[in-house]
C-alpha cells in the first residue's frame, strides 16, 4: 500500500472517527483504525462494537492495500502536522508516514482481524436534510436515560405511523415526543429503538453534504446513517419500549401561555437557591402571572414573577430545576404552552400552535 494526500483533508475527519475507538482495551484491534486505500480513496474506519464510523478522503494511490494502525498515536501525530503533503507506505508489518520534515513508523495489525462495521446496509428507511431536522432531534435526544440499567430507555424510539416517523425518548421521569420528523420510504415491521448515543453522534458529523440517508437492517439489528463520505452504524436496542401513549395526559385543568425566555431566566435565577434544597423549583400559577420560587432553609429563598395568560384553574406544582433547564434550552421557540392537572400529575410543555411536539415532566411532591 502506498498513497499521498493533503493532511488537512484527513484532519477534518479524524476527531470524529476517534468517537468510535474503544477505550476498554479488551481487544487490541479495537484501539486501531482500519485504513483501506482503493479506487482513489482512503477510507478510515473505527469501531468499539457498539458503534462504527467510516469516512473517506480523495487520495493519490500508487498501490492499493489495507491495514490497521494504533488510532491514538496516528490521530495525535496527524493533528500536530499542520498543512502538508503526506505519504503513507506499507512495508511488511510497518506503515511509514512521511511529511515535509517528518518520518514516523507504526506497527500494524492485519486488516483481516478488524470487525466488519456491517454485513449489509439494509433497506433505505428515509432520507432528510440534516439542518432541517436538527432542531427536532435536539428536542428529543436529551431526555433519554443516561445509564443502561433499563436498556430501552437509553434509546430513542422510532415509531412509524402513516409513513411518518415519530421520535420518543424517556428516562422514566420525563418524556419528549416529536411527531412527523420525516417521511419513510420503506415501512418498518415494528418500532425500533436507536441508542441515544448514535443520534448524538449523527449530530456531530461534519460534512459539506447535508443530506442524510438512513438504512435499517432489521435482520442484522442495525441502523446506518450515511452523510457525504461518512457512514455511522450502530446496533438497535432489542428491548420492549414502554407504552408511552398511556402516560400522556389527554385533559388538563390549567393551561398557561408564556414566554420561553422569561421562564428560562426565572429558573436560572431560582436555581441559585434550589441547588441547596434538592434542586426543587416551584410554580405558583395565577391568572396573569406565574411565580417561580425556590426555598433553602440553610441559604434563603427567592421568587421571580413571569407574565402569563392562564386558562382554567389557578394551580401550583414543583419540578427538578435541571429538567426545566434541559427542556427550555432544547426548545428554540419563544411562545410556549404549559399544561397541568394538579400538583401530583405530570406537567406538559408544548410549543404554541404546534401539535407535533410535547415534553412531559413528573412533578416533585412538596410540603406546604
Amino acid at each position: 500500500m502506498k498513497l499521498t494526500f493533503l493532511s488537512d483533508n484527513l484532519q477534518k475527519k479524524i476527531s470524529f472517527l476517534n468517537h468510535a475507538i474503544s477505550l476498554r482495551g479488551q481487544l487490541p484491534i479495537l484501539s486501531n483504525f482500519l485504513l483501506e486505500a482503493k479506487k482513489g480513496k482512503l477510507t478510515i474506519s473505527a469501531t468499539d462494537l457498539e458503534i462504527g464510523i467510516s469516512s473517506s478522503i480523495i487520495v493519490n494511490i500508487e498501490t492499493e492495500g489495507r491495514i490497521t494502525i494504533p488510532a491514538k498515536n496516528f490521530s495525535d501525530l496527524l493533528t500536530n502536522l499542520g498543512s502538508q503533503k503526506i505519504t503513507l507506505s506499507l512495508d511488511k508489518e510497518t506503515l511509514t508516514l512521511k511529511g515535509e520534515k517528518i518520518t514516523a513508523s507504526f506497527q500494524t495489525i492485519p486488516a483481516d482481524d478488524f470487525p466488519k462495521l456491517y454485513e449489509e446496509k439494509g433497506e433505505e428507511l428515509t432520507s432528510f436534510k440534516k439542518p432541517e431536522i436538527e432542531e427536532y432531534i435536539l428536542r428529543v435526544v436529551f431526555a433519554a436515560a443516561q445509564d443502561s440499567s433499563r436498556p430501552a430507555l437509553s434509546g430513542i424510539l422510532f415509531d412509524e405511523e402513516k409513513n411518518s416517523v415519530t421520535l420518543v425518548s424517556t428516562d422514566g421521569v420525563r418524556l419528549s415526543l416529536q411527531n412527523s420528523v420525516f417521511k419513510t420510504k420503506e415501512e418498518l415491521k415494528k418500532p425500533i429503538i436507536v441508542p441515544a448515543r448514535i443520534i448524538k453522534e449523527l449530530l456531530a458529523i461534519k460534512e459539506d453534504e447535508d443530506s442524510v440517508r438512513v438504512f435499517v437492517s432489521e435482520e442484522n439489528n442495525q441502523i446506518l446513517f450515511a452523510q457525504g463520505e461518512t457512514t455511522l452504524v450502530g446496533r438497535l436496542i432489542g428491548a420492549e419500549y414502554p407504552d408511552y401513549q398511556k402516560i400522556i395526559p389527554q385533559n388538563f385543568d390549567t393551561k398557561v401561555n408564556l414566554s420561553r425566555d422569561e421562564l428560562l431566566n426565572a429558573i436560572k435565577i431560582c436555581s441559585v437557591f434550589a441547588r441547596e434544597a434538592a434542586n426543587i423549583i416551584k410554580f405558583t400559577i395565577t391568572k396573569e402571572k406565574m411565580i417561580v420560587s425556590a426555598n433553602s432553609p440553610a441559604v434563603g429563598e427567592d421568587n421571580v414573577e413571569v407574565e402569563v395568560k392562564t386558562t382554567g384553574e389557578e394551580n401550583e406544582i414543583a419540578f427538578n430545576a435541571k429538567y426545566l433547564l434541559d427542556i427550555l434550552t432544547a426548545i428554540d421557540k419563544e411562545d410556549l404552552v404549559f399544561e397541568m392537572t394538579g400538583p401530583l400529575n405530570p406537567g406538559v410543555f408544548k410549543i404554541k400552535d404546534d401539535e407535533k411536539f410535547l415534553h412531559l415532566i413528573m412533578p416533585i411532591r412538596v410540603q406546604g
